[in-house]
């Protein structure tokens, strides 16, 4: 059923000047996107870090599901949003996390940025993010801006089910 699953796209990410694109040792990058605690997704590729104004184009898609049979627990924290307007984690974290090069494989992983999209603010206002650009906060400055990234995250559905699902409990 087309209800029971969150569609997210990673479509793109380019860097505005910042630390981030003048650090040698960060050069390349992948995008990991979390659903509270639940799931972690990431792009099945690292790519190089853009430079000057360009972009890096990942083009990759994930689904959550969140159908009351198999994920139950995911369906409890949509739920949740919904009913409690006060809850701090309501949204999708997308996490840009630099990827060692091949030679130093000595080095971690390293977030080095975060960028959110409200699932409570896709129902609120009954629209899907598609193709957006999204601020990706410093991960050492949350007010420093260091890029966009392009994504659609289609939740409105999955969300509007449980909702019909809360008004029934």
């Amino acid at each position: 059923q087309e209800v029971e699953k969150i569609r997210i796209k990673i479509t793109s990410l380019g860097l505005t000047e910042s630390r981030v694109t003048a650090d040698e040792t960060i050069q390349q990058l992948f995008v990991e996107c979390r659903l509270n605690n639940f799931l972690a997704e990431e792009t099945p590729l690292s790519l190089p870090k853009p430079t000057g104004g360009q972009k890096i184009h990942y083009n990759y898609s994930t689904v959550i599901n969140v159908d009351k049979a198999d994920n139950c627990a995911e369906r409890q924290y949509l739920k949740s949003i919904l009913l409690k307007p006060d809850l701090p984690a309501d949204s999708l974290k997308f996490t840009v996390v630099s990827d060692p090069p091949e030679d130093e494989q000595d080095l971690e992983c390293e977030d080095i940025g975060f960028a959110y999209v409200s699932l409570k603010e896709i129902f609120q206002k009954q629209r899907d993010i598609i193709e957006q650009d999204i601020d990706v906060f410093d991960s050492q400055d949350a007010n420093a801006v260091i890029g966009k990234l392009t994504v659609t995250v289609e939740a409105l559905q999955a969300l509007r089910a449980v909702h019909k699902e809360c008004r029934k409990d």
